[in-house]
């Protein structure tokens, strides 16, 4: 018998001793005594039949105690023999003798779970030039498809697909004629913007970055255009190296340094890549190197400094100039954001320069007045360098609102006595963090036209699906 049945029986046996103690007292009392007045025997009687009752109450709980425990060994027992039987047979689940059957799910991937995940980006804008009616006043920008997907615990994969329209675009170096110009070219459909596959978690810190990629050229390089803090990258990046990210196709490995700790984080990064940049190195097919090197500081519970220097070197050639061609460039980064209140206040301000080892063509040459009369100064002039700086700042006045601001100056990079500026002040608004509208009104000035040209901007970007407005 099963020791529940025991303490089952012992329970059915005490009501019954219960019940029989109240009869035997009924029939025990003498019909003339009261229940107020028992006699000496009836009470020792009582007594005793009280006791026994205690027994049989503490003796059924020792039992069903006992019971629990055993059934839980049992039951751990049974576990043993089927993982022990399913050993031995492999790997396959079996039920050992006297063991209940238990059901065993599968723990693999469902196929929705196999699916990337798939975003859809759009920056639309409306503009106004009271100097050219001629142009368009709304225009879509950029149509962006991401496609993000962790192949393994090893790897993943980023595919970003980008239809770009044009429209007032701002070029620090060209008049309303060659942008109507540009704007006459551009279209077409989808094209790759990046696609690559990554490997993290490397030994020693290291990441592998193999495809095309947006290199690390700085900071807001890396940043998709509808994630930047303004409508358009710096003058001297539009002017060096075009109105896109550097992006070209290659290899790249960074390194995250193991020391810093609460000093500071360190990290390198050397890409090898296909020069593929028309404004940086023109029709040349050859490798360029770049190198990276950047320091992140936390100087309180609220705010952080990060500095980064970068270098790319590779070929320029056109009609008129093939040789060597050198980018340098360093940022900085200032966040202040105080603890419990990051999303109600807070302020950035970043800044950088870029210098370029730029070329004079032979067209040039021609219309020089005085001409070069050795090899030393024609190499001068071949190794001119050219020089951009910009700054800008953002504060945010609530967990919506922020306003900001931002100079710029740049040297054209084929005669630096020509030099463009740009100050453009902006008003956002964060409906959510899907949808965002901007308000920003750019002055542009050259040094070689007599009027300055206004342009006033309103900019909706909206995301659809996870990848939100990236930065990295």
């Amino acid at each position: 018998m099963h020791l529940r049945d025991i303490s089952f029986a012992h329970t059915r046996a005490l009501r019954r001793w219960g019940g029989a103690v109240v009869l035997f007292a009924a029939i025990a009392v003498p019909s003339g005594a009261t229940a107020q007045e028992p006699t000496a025997s009836l009470r020792a009687e009582l007594a005793r039949l009280a006791a026994l009752v205690d027994s049989l109450r503490a003796e059924v709980a020792r039992l069903t105690e006992t019971g629990q425990a055993a059934e839980a060994g049992d039951a751990l027992a049974r576990l043993r023999a089927a993982a022990s039987a399913a050993a031995e047979a492999g790997g396959q689940p079996t039920t050992a003798a006297g063991a209940e059957d238990q059901e065993f799910v599968g723990r693999q991937r469902s196929l929705q779970a196999l699916n990337p995940e798939i975003s859809v980006n759009a920056d639309i804008f409306g503009h106004l030039n009271k100097d050219d009616v001629t142009e368009n006043n709304f225009f879509a920008r950029e149509f962006e498809v991401s496609i993000i997907s962790n192949l393994d615990p090893f790897s993943r994969a980023k595919v970003f697909l980008s239809h770009h329209g044009a429209g007032a675009e701002i070029a620090p170096f060209e008049d309303g004629a060659d942008v109507h110009a540009h704007e006459e070219e551009a279209g077409g459909g989808f094209a790759v913007e990046e696609g690559y596959v990554e490997w993290v978690g490397l030994p020693g810190g290291l990441g592998l970055k193999l495809g095309k990629f947006f290199q690390q050229f700085g900071q807001l390089n890396r940043w998709h255009g509808h994630a930047l803090p303004f409508q358009t990258r710096s003058f001297p990046h539009l002017a060096f190296i075009g109105e896109e990210s550097l992006a070209q196709s290659g290899i790249s490995l960074h390194w995250l340094a193991p020391f810093g700790g609460r000093g500071g984080t360190y990290e390198t990064t050397v890409e090898v890549t296909r020069s593929g940049n028309e404004t940086l190195f023109g029709e040349a097919g050859d490798l360029s190197v770049l190198g990276h090197v950047n320091g992140f500081w936390n100087l309180s519970e609220s705010t952080d400094f990060d500095l980064g220097l970068s270098w790319i070197r590779g070929t320029y050639e056109d009609d008129h100039n093939a040789g060597d061609r050198d980018l340098y460039g360093a940022e900085m980064a200032f966040t202040w954001r105080p603890p419990g209140q990051s999303r109600y206040r807070g302020f950035t301000l970043r800044g950088g320069v870029m210098a370029l080892n730029g070329l004079i063509s032979e067209e040039e040459h021609e219309h020089e007045d005085d001409e070069p009369e050795s090899e030393d100064e024609v190499s001068a002039l071949v190794n001119e360098r050219a020089t951009g700086w910009w700054g800008a700042g953002e504060l945010r006045l609530s967990q919506s609102w922020l306003v900001g601001g931002r100079f710029d100056r740049v040297e054209h990079p084929e005669d630096t006595s020509e030099t463009a500026w740009v100050l453009s002040p902006t008003l956002t608004w964060w409906q959510s963090e899907y949808v965002r509208l901007r308000l920003e009104y750019d002055l542009l000035g050259r040094s070689f036209s007599p009027t300055n040209e206004g342009r006033l901007f309103i900019q909706v970007t909206m995301a659809m699906g996870p990848h939100k407005h990236e930065t990295y």
